[in-house]
């Protein structure tokens, strides 16, 4: 096919207008000499770490009790040396909003982001007991699933879960930045929406999953059963005098111990409580507290049925 010459001769104008734009249109551009976090390493990182928290499932098989730790060892030297930069570079940006940090200045972020990434590394052991407990909840709650193994290897629920888990520490830790950029990829992957500064107790189960949103200031108990498209989300969003959004308010409704929240369930209001062993039933739509042991359903609606190959005949005039 035959190209125009001329029409390729247009494109440094092109060139020039985007980069004048840069400089036009503030936000939507980073152009500073301090870098941000790359995308693809933090992914990257998140993989290793999965790997690490349920060994011989994805990339490497074969692993056995003699060369585990060498393979273990291998990604945590990894891990610890990437964390490292990929943090130093999160706080390097976030110190940066409001001056360029110098070179001295990252110098100190490398030594402090080492200190964050030993700080989170040290916590996979416990990281593992409480994925062990949300995969038991999991073969407990859904009895289509066959097995443990099925569990890990086949439903988003528990890689949405994962990855929230790991984020939920780097955040607790305030490293910024990667924490949403982990979950983001995980909701990306599975259609689970969960922000790592949500608070979730032991034997959590997404069953499902496609669809939950599950907010910043959520709190959830333990052994919570959500099916697909539930949002515990917010009500409303407070301004302050000027206009602006207040950030920092519980925002997201509190999920206590023992609560199923089946499909397409919403649950909305920072003030929002769901007592202990009760059950919200599919499309509910609600935006105040209930108490323990309460069941919550729509009543049931009139269907119509209409005969579309045989309509009934029409003798009016």
């Amino acid at each position: 096919m035959a190209t125009d010459v001329r029409l390729k001769e247009s494109l440094p104008e092109l060139t020039e207008q985007l980069v004048r734009s840069y400089a036009e249109i503030e936000g939507i551009s980073h152009l500073r000499h301090c870098p941000l976090p790359n995308y693809e390493t933090v992914i990257a990182i998140t993989e290793d770490l999965t790997e690490v928290l349920f060994p011989g499932y994805r990339r490497r098989d074969g692993l056995h009790p003699g060369n585990v730790t060498y393979y273990v060892g291998d990604l945590i030297d990894r891990l610890h040396d990437e964390l490292t930069r990929q943090i130093a570079r999160a706080l390097c940006h976030e110190a940066g909003k409001s001056a360029p940090c110098n070179p001295q200045e990252r110098a100190d972020f490398e030594a402090i982001g080492q200190a964050k990434a030993v700080a989170f590394l040290r916590q996979l052991p416990q990281l593992r007991r409480q994925l062990a407990l949300d995969v038991q909840a999991a073969y407990a709650g859904d009895p289509a699933c066959k097995s443990l193994d099925e569990e890990v290897f086949c439903y988003p629920g528990l890689e949405a879960i994962t990855v929230y888990r790991l984020a939920h520490v780097l955040h607790q830790l305030g490293v910024p930045l990667i924490p949403r950029m982990m979950t983001e990829w995980a909701h990306s992957r599975t259609g689970i929406d969960i922000h790592p500064g949500a608070k979730i107790g032991s034997h959590f189960f997404i069953d499902h999953g496609t669809g939950v949103v599950i907010g910043e200031t959520t709190e959830i108990g333990n052994w919570v059963k959500l099916y697909q498209g539930v949002t515990l989300g917010a009500l409303s969003f407070d301004k302050d005098s000027n206009g602006n959004l207040v950030r920092g308010k519980k925002r997201h409704p509190t999920i206590e111990d023992s609560v199923v929240i089946y499909a397409n369930a919403t649950v909305l209001g920072g003030n929002t409580v769901i007592g202990h062993h009760s059950v919200i039933g599919s499309s509910v739509w609600l935006t105040h507290s209930v108490a323990p042991y309460t069941t919550v359903i729509l009543e049931k609606p009139r269907l119509h049925l209409h005969d579309t190959v045989n309509p009934p005949l029409d003798f009016s005039i």
